[in-house]
This record gives C-alpha cells, sequence and structure tokens, in this order.
C-alpha cells in the first residue's frame, strides 16, 4: 500500500494526490428548507430558520465536540449537494447586481463552483446526546435539508470578524425588504399550529423579507408611466410556493413592496 492509498480513521481509503482530495461526511442538517428556492442568499438573514446537525459514524462521537458549547456561533463546512452534478463555469451572475453583470465564481459565494464546497456562520443553540446520537442544533441557517457537513469549527470573533474590511459589491447588507401579509384563512391555519411549530409564521415572514424571487424578476415587477411615474401594472402576477418543514406556502406580490401569503397546506 503506498502512501497516497491509506486507510485512514473511517475505514476508507486516503486517496490524496497532487489533484484530488476525499473527504469524509462528518453530519446531515436537518433544515426547514426542503428545496432550494427561498433558502436565504446568506445565513443569519432568517435568524427563526433553526435546524440540527446530527454527526455521522465516527464523528458521532461527543468527545468530538467537547467544549463547543462555550462559543455561540459555529462554522458550517459543508457541500452544495443539489447542485453539483450541474457543474460549473468561470463566470455567473450575482444577484446582488441584479443578475445582468458577470463576475469570476471565486469573486462571488455561487454555488456552482470548481468544488462544491460552501460555509456558513449559524448560531449554536446546544448540543445534545441523545440515544447515542449527538445532535448540534443551530438557528440562523441557510441550509437545504440533508446537506453534507464536513467540517465544523468555532467562531473566534477576534480574529473571524473584521469591522473594517472591504466586500465590494456585498458590503452593505440589502434593506429593501418586502412587507408579508397573510389572509384570514392563513392566519388560521397558523395558529392551528402554533403548538407544534411556533415560529412558523415569523420563519414565512422573514424568509419572504428577502423576496426569494430570480434577481431580474426584482428589478422588474412593475411597470411604470415613464412621463407621470405612475405606477401602472404589476407585471409578476406569478403564484410562487415554498417548502418549510412539511408546508407548502403559497405567495403573490401584490404591489412594488408587498406579497400575500393565501394558501398554506
Amino acid at each position: 500500500m503506498t502512501k497516497d492509498n491509506r486507510i485512514n480513521q473511517f475505514g476508507n481509503e486516503d486517496r490524496d494526490s497532487e489533484h484530488a482530495i476525499n473527504f469524509d461526511i462528518i453530519g446531515r442538517v436537518s433544515s426547514p428548507y426542503k428545496e432550494k428556492f427561498a433558502i436565504p442568499r446568506q445565513p443569519g438573514l432568517v435568524t427563526a430558520a433553526t435546524g440540527k446537525i446530527t454527526l455521522l459514524n465516527h464523528a458521532n462521537n461527543l468527545e468530538l465536540v467537547r467544549g463547543l458549547e462555550q462559543f455561540s456561533h459555529i462554522w458550517l463546512l459543508f457541500v452544495f449537494h443539489a447542485t453539483k452534478q450541474q457543474g460549473w463555469k468561470p463566470l455567473v451572475r450575482p444577484p446582488r447586481l441584479g443578475g445582468n453583470k458577470k463576475l469570476g465564481v471565486l469573486s462571488t459565494r455561487s454555488t456552482f463552483r470548481p468544488n462544491p464546497i460552501g460555509m456558513s456562520v449559524v448560531s449554536l443553540n446546544k448540543v445534545m446526546l441523545i440515544n447515542k446520537q449527538v445532535e448540534i442544533h443551530v438557528s440562523g441557517l441557510d441550509l437545504l435539508d440533508q446537506t453534507p457537513i464536513v467540517d465544523i469549527k468555532p467562531y473566534i470573533p477576534y480574529s473571524d470578524a473584521i469591522p473594517a474590511a472591504q466586500a465590494g459589491f456585498a458590503q452593505e447588507q440589502p434593506n429593501d425588504n418586502l412587507t408579508v401579509i397573510f389572509t384570514t384563512q392563513t392566519i388560521d391555519f397558523l395558529l392551528n399550529l402554533s403548538t407544534e411549530f411556533p415560529d412558523l409564521k415569523c420563519l414565512i415572514e422573514q424568509v419572504l423579507e428577502q423576496d426569494p424571487r430570480p434577481a431580474y424578476k426584482q428589478k422588474k415587477s412593475h411597470r411604470m408611466n415613464k412621463d407621470t411615474l405612475e405606477d401602472l401594472t404589476l407585471i409578476d402576477n406569478k403564484v410562487y410556493g415554498i417548502r418549510l418543514y412539511q408546508f407548502n406556502i403559497k405567495w403573490r406580490l401584490i404591489s412594488a413592496s408587498k406579497v400575500e401569503v393565501f394558501d398554506i397546506h
């Protein structure tokens, strides 16, 4: 057996070479986001999004997370498992630039990358051992359900937070959030679920406030009169749906700054 073909601690062969490195999945995410659409584009924007990381196989060992609860936040390194089969291109269109300008993929947070690796900072709520299963409960996550986790690291404020950092086109957090309203029918539905899903209404609001529609839709919601600037027609009259937990939530744009949730089932 050569030095590039050794058995690692997980019982797999190491195939570390000049061109490729294999990683073991150490955990899986349980998340309210059941599809890619409507996942916030950055972590921490939807604080009501709670979930957990279940450690797997040899990583399912409480000793691996001893002392982790000293930290309020953690880094999650993960695989974009739902998009990796689609490959990648050197140029992408960042949503923050309206989807019109191309930048190099390594200059963006695009999910379509040479290696489909992502990273997110999330709030650490608690670490639990339930029936010999280690669970790390988090909030503010932006990960698809069943996302594979390849590493977890503590967030270190003095080194990870750099107040003077420059972020180019993404320096400031978007502040043009939408207003979300609910029909009487959907409010009654959520009230009936308030015991089992107490934060569902807040989660829906925070997700839709971010306007999850494609960037080109966000820029072309209304047709204006060029002379009077009067709002003439709502161009985007499409009915949208998002899946959170086991629920399908239907919503639509009713003005340039407001959406209505009209059906939940």
